[in-house]
């Protein structure tokens, strides 16, 4: 987040295990300065834009759900909103009124509100199932923000919203503008009168410029690069696209399941392609001249930029460090499957002057299913190249990147296209170089267990699989799943039906004499995605057809691993497992520890 005042950021520490308040002021470092607390939104239980900065302050939602107003320099904390006012993200400033913006969550709804300095909760929308992204113009005068409708999606189908704002900061005339075909619409940006948006109705998440006329909504596409320009909306606060002055502009574009960073200085220039040694770009805004934006690499650790538009001249602010003194990162190759518009693609990474002739590959299936998996370090990775194993990692049917069609194509074929694509990458992966076509184990994490045991389910293919809290009764995780993804299970997997037949085909645990193969699950005490009895559940309908599955707990993690000792813990124990289920050539099981 970009103001007057500085840049501000959040920092995950992985001793604290959640996300704290940094930045830089003054060309002085912001962190330290306030005292370590939690900042995480949970609205839809993945939260997002938690973090806002404007002249009229810099504001954060608290680990207990209030929102914060923090001093610049970080000489006070303020708590604006009482325990109790429910969940807060998505946060923007109204410098015209002092003001922050939010989507709020409350006993079992949403709506758009504004917060004062006193604390004061207005409510400026209501009556959607959900909203994001809420942006308002520089002079005060109009607000646009998304919304969407169950059992949809944000990127199943979602409608942009503009209103103007009166005097006295409530909204006046608010319309909904449907884009010209089913699509998706997110990240609303003003600059001066023009609002922008990215939408996918003609196939892409390619920006827009909006505008009414005679109360008709005109949607202008500025490029003609089939390309997305956004991933999925699990989050709030997104932003892949910012505008400059005179109709310049700063966007991100997948290629390859690359991040490009392209810039462009008015309508007369051509663009031009800046900070290609960065792979994936989020948060970008302009302030004062300069492109600011969170950075990521396949060879160094996260990073907060500063870009000269002009010149592409490049300044890290913070992180940027080489994650290891001795040792390079292993570097991903890109990879694609034959298969001409449904072409799966994805990421393989192999050991550097390891002594075997052949590799063991461990091939992970991402988590989501609606999310992709990106050339950016990943210390887990590095850990398995280290020891010996390949690691691809796969964007099969389903993942965002590829186009609207190619995100849409697991509808309704949860565990059968994904698997089936996991499978064609086993088999294509085998046929390259020095990996090992009998030792290959899958794994993911939550949805990504999911694919990985329906894998085991379906074929004996793999050497092993590993669930990382992994779904395993949908029709379990249907009847608890909150309110964001109430729908989502129904479009994943098709409607129960009368009998649900085709959802018990489809749930790994009343497949479990099916898997043959070793596998090893983990799962965190305190889940409320993925609840723990149902993990429980799957491991004893394992050994109860004869298997011996192996079970780690940690009682005080969630849906996913933040501590760091619970994180090694992990990989030890999954290092030792896979050692222990390697058979090479020639050579029995037993004699391997």
């Amino acid at each position: 987040m970009v103001s007057g005042e500085g840049v501000f950021w959040l920092s995950h520490e992985p001793t604290l295990g959640y996300a704290v308040l940094d930045g830089l002021r003054e060309g002085v470092r912001l962190a330290g300065a306030v005292e370590p607390a939690a900042i995480r939104s949970r609205v839809n239980g993945y939260g997002g834009g938690a973090l806002c900065a404007g002249a009229s302050g810099l504001f954060a939602v608290s680990e207990t759900q209030q929102i914060l107003r923090v001093m610049p320099d970080g000489s006070d904390v303020t708590e604006l909103t009482r325990e109790g006012s429910g969940h807060f993200g998505g946060l923007v400033t109204d410098d015209t009124r002092s003001r922050v913006l939010a989507v709020r969550e409350y006993e079992g709804a949403q709506s758009l509100v504004a917060i004062d300095d006193t604390g004061q909760i207005r409510t400026l929308h209501l009556g959607n199932d959900f909203y994001s992204a809420p942006a308002v113009s520089a002079d005060g005068q109009r607000l646009a923000w998304v919304s969407w409708q169950l059992p949809d999606m944000p990127w199943v189908e979602s409608v942009l919203w503009t209103a103007d704002v009166t005097p006295d900061g409530e909204l006046a005339n608010p319309r909904c503008w449907p884009s010209p075909t089913q699509g998706c619409i997110q990240q609303p940006v003003f600059e001066g009168d023009q609002l922008w948006v990215l939408s996918d109705h003609d196939g892409w998440w390619q920006p827009y410029r909006f505008s009414e006329r005679l109360g008709q909504g005109l949607w202008h596409k500025d490029t003609t690069v089939e390309l997305d320009h956004g991933n999925a909306p699990w989050q709030l606060g997104e932003r892949h696209h910012c505008l400059f002055a005179q109709d310049g502009w700063a966007r991100v574009r997948y290629h390859r399941g690359v991040g490009e960073l392209w810039l462009n200085h008015s309508e007369l220039l051509a663009p031009v392609r800046v900070a290609e040694d960065w792979t994936d770009f989020r948060a970008l805004r302009y302030c004062e001249g300069h492109l600011y934006c969170i950075a990521r690499s396949a060879t160094v650790m996260d990073a907060v930029l500063r870009i000269d538009p002009l010149t592409g001249h490049i300044e890290v602010l913070a992180g940027g460090d080489a994650p290891w003194d001795d040792v390079a990162p292993v570097l991903p190759e890109w990879f694609q499957l034959p298969g001409g518009d449904e072409a799966v693609q994805g990421f393989l990474y192999t050991p550097r002057d390891d002594e075997e002739q052949s590799w063991p590959l461990i091939l992970i299936a991402h988590g989501g299913p609606t999310s992709a998996v990106y050339p950016v370090l990943n210390p887990q990775i590095q850990f398995w190249c280290q020891r010996g194993f390949a690691v691809a990692e796969v964007n099969y049917r389903g993942s965002t990147g590829a186009g609207r069609v190619f995100r849409m194509a697991l509808k309704g074929q949860w565990g059968v296209a994904d698997v089936e694509d996991m499978e064609r990458a086993a088999d294509y992966l085998a046929a390259y170089g020095n990996i090992d076509g009998r030792r290959i184990f899958i794994q993911g994490r939550s949805s990504g267990g999911y694919t990985a045991l329906m894998a085991l389910v379906r074929s004996d293919r793999f050497a092993g699989g590993a669930s990382l809290y992994g779904v395993s009764d949908p029709m379990r995780l249907r009847s608890v799943t909150h309110r964001f993804e109430s729908g989502y299970l129904d479009w994943l997997l098709g409607a129960p039906g009368s009998t649900g037949q085709h959802w018990d085909e489809r749930t790994p645990r009343y497949r479990a004499a099916n898997i043959s193969a070793p596998c090893i699950f983990f799962q965190g005490g305190q889940d409320r995605v993925v609840v723990p009895e149902q993990t429980r559940a799957m491991v004893a309908a394992i050994r109860e057809a004869g298997g011996s599955p192996e079970l780690f707990w940690f009682e005080d993690e969630g849906h996913g691993f933040r501590r760091q000792e619970n994180q090694a813990a992990m990989l030890e124990w999954l290092h030792s497992f896979y050692r222990k289920h390697i058979r090479k050539p020639n050579e029995p099981t037993e004699n391997l520890s």
